[in-house]
């Protein structure tokens, strides 16, 4: 219990259900988090279900549950305090995230991601953002995957490795046999929250990760002073 205990925060939010956010869930839903918040306004269609853990039946599909409130309800029988959030974070709700102990980021690069990841800064705030980016090549694809965490006052790597620029994302879109992938990220940010929180020993420290699928390479860097 002495262990677990450090897990024991208020309040946890996921911003961003899709596959890695999804995964993200199913990881922390077993942790002793007092409230997990989930904010994401999109329906859950086909291929988000192939990217999410578990098996959404056809049924539950034809009904176009939004994302936020199938997941807590799914993870409702095994859990209290999931709260749903159907809205796309703004300058209007953004301040929501600000009673946070701490927050998962796993959403699309672009504007309203430098808008929460600067509130974040600004409030001290301690986060962690995932992203994924999938290219073909020939016939075969190729992956990298990034986990950055902010903490405290360590936020001046962040500038050189959280990109907010939209790129192409067809080979993601189009190819969905990626949950691998999606799960992958998902447990690398939840580890790092873990040895954030002193679950797990934490030797290097690293603020940023990077798995190379080709490679079958690990890189950390972005060390705290």
């Amino acid at each position: 219990s002495a262990v677990s205990g450090k897990l024991k925060v208020g309040k946890v939010a996921i911003v961003g259900l899709g596959g890695t956010g999804s995964y993200i869930l199913d990881l922390i839903a077993k942790a002793p988090i007092q409230e997990i918040h989930l904010f994401d306004d999109d329906v859950l269609y086909a291929h988000n279900a192939f990217r999410a853990p578990g098996a959404a039946s056809l049924d539950e599909l034809k009904d176009s549950p939004l994302k936020v409130e199938y997941f807590a309800a799914r993870y409702d029988a095994m859990r209290r305090n999931i709260v749903s959030h159907a809205v796309s974070i703004s300058e209007d709700n953004v301040e929501e995230l600000r009673e946070m102990d701490f927050v998962f980021l796993s959403m699309d690069a672009g504007p309203t991601k430098r808008l929460i990841v600067e509130q974040l800064q600004n409030w001290g705030s301690s986060f962690i953002d995932s992203a994924m980016g999938v290219q073909r090549q020939e016939n075969s694809l190729r992956g990298a995957l990034r986990v950055t965490a902010g903490s405290e006052d360590h936020y001046d790597h962040l500038a050189h490795r959280i990109s907010y620029t939209d790129v192409n994302a067809d080979e993601y879109d189009w190819n969905i046999q990626t949950a691998d992938l999606n799960m992958l990220n998902a447990a690398m940010a939840v580890l790092k929250w873990k040895k954030l929180a002193g679950y797990y020993v934490d030797e290097k420290r690293e603020l940023n990760a990077n798995y190379f699928v080709a490679r079958n390479q690990l890189i950390s860097g972005d060390l705290p002073e």
